[in-house]
C-alpha cells in the first residue's frame, strides 16, 4: 500500500483543486444561477483562483526548507498544473462567453486596457512552464529547466498587477495578494544569497 500512497496525495490535492469549479458548476445548476452576471462570476472566480494556486505553488519550497515539510515538493507542480488550468478557464470565459471570438474586439480590450494586456502576458508566462512540466521534459533541459521556471515568478508579480487593476474600489484583496507574493519572492531572493555566498566559501583561493 506504501507505493500508492503518494498517487493518492496527488489525486487528494487535485480533487481539492478542482473543487472551484465544481462548486461554479453546481451553483450554476442546483443554485442561484451564479448571480445576476454568470460571466462576471465565473471571470472572477476563475482568475482569484488561478492567483491563490499559483501563490500555493510559490509556498512550496519555503514551507518545505522553513517547517520540514519535506513530502510536498512534489506537489508543486501539481498545484502548479492546476494553476495554469484554472487559467485556461480563465482565459476562456473572457475569449467565449464575454467577448464571443470578436478577434478585433478583443485586440482593442488587450491594446486599452492595462489589467487585460499583463493579464494575458501572465498567462504567456505559464504556458512554457505547464508545456515543459514531464519528467522528460526536466532530463531533456537540464539547468535550462530550472531557469525557465523562474518565469513563474514573473507570472504571479503580473497575475497581481492584474488583479489589482481590475479591482475599483476594495483593494484590501490586491493588497493581501500583493504582501503573500512579496514575502514568497523575499524568501526567494534570501536563498539565492545564501546559495551565492556559500559557493565564494567554498571556492578554491588562488
Amino acid at each position: 500500500m506504501a507505493p500508492r500512497s503518494p498517487r493518492c496525495a496527488h489525486l487528494l490535492v487535485v480533487a481539492l483543486g478542482l473543487l472551484p469549479a465544481v462548486g461554479l458548476l453546481a451553483r450554476f445548476l442546483f443554485g442561484d444561477g451564479l448571480g445576476a452576471d454568470p460571466i462576471e462570476t465565473i471571470t472572477h472566480s476563475t482568475g482569484a483562483w488561478t492567483l491563490r494556486l499559483l501563490l500555493l505553488t510559490l509556498a512550496v519550497t519555503p514551507a518545505r526548507k522553513i517547517l520540514g515539510w519535506r513530502r510536498i515538493a512534489p506537489f508543486r507542480r501539481t498545484l502548479g498544473l492546476l494553476a495554469f488550468g484554472c487559467a485556461c478557464l480563465h482565459l476562456a470565459t473572457w475569449l467565449a462567453l464575454d467577448q464571443l471570438f470578436d478577434w478585433q474586439a478583443m485586440g482593442e480590450d488587450v491594446a486599452k486596457r492595462r489589467y487585460i494586456t499583463v493579464g494575458l502576458a501572465a498567462f504567456l508566462c505559464l504556458v512554457p512552464l505547464a508545456a515543459t512540466s514531464s519528467h522528460r521534459a526536466v532530463r531533456r533541459l537540464g539547468r535550462r529547466w530550472v531557469a525557465l521556471h523562474r518565469l513563474v515568478y514573473l507570472a504571479a508579480v503580473c497575475d497581481v498587477v492584474h488583479y489589482t487593476w481590475q479591482v475599483k474600489a476594495d483593494l484590501r484583496g490586491p493588497a493581501l495578494y500583493g504582501a503573500t507574493l512579496a514575502v514568497l519572492l523575499a524568501f526567494r531572493l534570501a536563498e539565492a544569497r545564501k546559495r551565492r555566498g556559500s559557493r565564494r566559501a567554498t571556492a578554491p583561493r588562488r
